[in-house]
């Protein structure tokens, strides 16, 4: 039985149809999607880590030595007392905090750097995601 056209439109059948195929798709792309979370703040995590060694390369390519570990990584956005040829620009535009939005560790002896994010929990050690990521890893 055909409808009039001024009454066109979705019965409640066709509409539950689309809800339904819906809910599967959602029931089986959501656990995929949202279980990346704290997989991606890692991998987020490691790239700041290597964007900060790259400036603090830099900056001692410049200036001729790491700023030391009581200056901080500031060093790398406001010019530190005894830089020469501090970039005007700056390294970074502010200083980066890690994915769990506690500051970035940074340790100097003047030869070595490191730069260290304390994972999820924001305490030293761990395991998962709660681990300690830093530049020497590989």
């Amino acid at each position: 039985m055909r409808r009039p056209s001024s009454q066109a439109g979705f019965t409640l059948i066709e509409i539950m149809v689309v809800v339904f195929i819906l809910g599967l798709l959602v029931t089986l792309v959501a656990p995929k999607i949202l279980g990346k979370t704290d997989q991606a703040r890692v991998v987020k995590a490691r790239a700041d880590i290597k964007a900060i060694e790259d400036a603090l390369h830099l900056f001692k390519l410049d200036n001729g030595f790491y700023p030391s570990t009581a200056q901080g990584l500031e060093a790398l956005v406001a010019p530190p007392p005894g830089a020469r040829n501090f970039d005007p620009d700056g390294y970074l535009s502010k200083v980066p905090v890690d994915p769990w939005g506690n500051q970035y560790a940074y340790f100097s002896d003047g030869r070595n750097i490191v730069i260290k994010s304390y994972g999820a929990d924001g305490t030293e050690g761990g395991e998962g995601y709660n681990a300690d990521i830093d530049n020497t890893q590989d």
